[in-house]
């Protein structure tokens, strides 16, 4: 789906030269929307024929129905309907949980508030994107060999890709010409590998239902809220990378207000981007959209609600002690839900246990244990606590 929304790249040098001139100009994006109206028709017939009363026959009618929104949202390129249909498969950063009080958007501010000095402390050491694409590339290959035992995923340096790594049931994919660290090592291994790519395999090897294996979209804001927690859980998350998941839904949310893109570029290169990464991240809000505002693809705007999602519903799991749901989040590509619906099917032995789980999801015991005391320091106030306190707290007990 991404392909048919991808910006040639020397757009980029175009606008970077006007920006440098000081008279940057919206990028000129021709864009020719695909026609799948068959397709969605097919897609149709299918959902018509699906008992949506069987736990199995409705997952099917929603992947089906996710990729039929996908088609129209494909087709309308550039117009207002492409958002509409964005919002259906991904949400809005400004959606509010009623009884949390809380939106993507609402929370990435004072992610970024708190972060801001952090990433300019000489205390927080910055990781050094060092490695070239090909050399990152020969590090990533034994340690996936090593994790999918029963089935072969190539590692692919790609130069045609937008963004720095990306992975299906198959391969691996890295950006020809990008740097990395040691710390992407373990993000990308933790995230695209153990997760995107984990999940898809597993899916695929499920001998009844094995639409399991395809990552639809309306699976997405789980698989990356998914994936980003286990780059929390496993440490291979840095500040760059939270501020960049927190800018991305202020981002999509500025979009959506009417921001242009050049507003949107400005909203990353004041988060801390460079010029190039600011470029990136600000074409991903505006393919298939309207680089003059209020056409724009929602799909950025997820890794961070998905994160709270996720560890909400973990926490939410552990809470009510229902850990057994835990490793059906893995046995293919699933949303929170399904986790929940497809539990009688796993019960009766018409789905399998996940094949490939990462490491951190494993030992049951040991998550638990960090989610059931999240729960209690969750509770804590912080806004209530002042540093001195403590020394308070110390010089009250001595004199008890």
């Amino acid at each position: 789906m991404l392909d048919s929304l991808t910006w040639p790249r020397e757009l980029a040098a175009t606008f970077l030269e006007g920006w440098h001139a000081g008279n940057p100009e919206l990028p000129v994006v021709e864009t020719v929307a695909p026609d799948y109206r068959a397709q969605i028709e097919a897609l149709e017939s299918i959902m018509a024929r699906c008992d949506r009363q069987d736990p199995a026959a409705d997952h099917l009618y929603k992947t089906a129905a996710s990729y039929a929104t996908a088609g129209r949202m494909l087709g309308a390129i550039g117009t207002p309907a492409f958002t509409e249909h964005s919002v259906r498969l991904y949400g809005r950063p400004d959606y509010v949980y009623e009884r949390q009080h809380l939106s993507a958007v609402t929370a990435a501010r004072p992610i970024l508030e708190v972060t801001e000095p952090l990433q300019h402390s000489d205390a927080v050491l910055q990781t050094k994107p060092d490695i070239p694409a090909d050399a990152f590339a020969e590090l990533l290959r034994p340690r996936i060999a090593e994790f999918f035992t029963h089935d072969p995923v190539e590692v692919v340096v790609d130069p045609a890709m937008s963004a720095r790594a990306a992975a299906g049931g198959k391969r691996v994919k890295v950006q020809a010409g990008a740097t990395f660290s040691d710390l992407d090592l373990a993000q990308l291994l933790n995230h695209e590998a153990f997760i995107h790519a984990a999940t898809s395999l597993s899916g695929k090897h499920q001998p009844h239902l094995r639409v399991l294996g395809l990552g639809s979209p309306r699976t997405t804001k789980t698989q990356e809220g998914l994936a980003v927690f286990s780059e929390l859980i496993t440490y291979s998350m840095d500040l760059i990378r939270l501020r960049r998941l927190a800018l991305r839904a202020v981002a999509v949310d500025a979009a959506l207000a009417g921001a242009d893109f050049i507003d949107v570029f400005r909203i990353y290169l004041e988060g801390g981007q460079t010029e190039t990464d600011a470029y990136d991240s600000a074409q991903r809000v505006f393919r298939g959209g309207d680089v003059r505002g209020r056409v724009a693809f929602t799909k950025d705007a997820v890794y961070l609600e998905g994160l709270l999602l996720v560890q909400t519903f973990l926490r939410k799991l552990i809470a009510d002690e229902r850990p057994e749901l835990i490793p059906i989040l893995f046995a293919g590509r699933l949303t929170l839900g399904d986790a929940i619906e497809l539990e009688p099917v796993f019960g009766e032995g018409l789905l399998l246990p996940a094949r490939y789980v990462p490491a951190w999801a494993r030992g049951l015991r040991q998550l638990s244990t960090f989610l059931a005391y999240s729960l209690v320091s969750g509770r804590i106030r912080l806004e209530e606590v002042e540093l001195q306190r403590f020394l308070a707290l110390e010089d009250a007990t001595e004199t008890d």
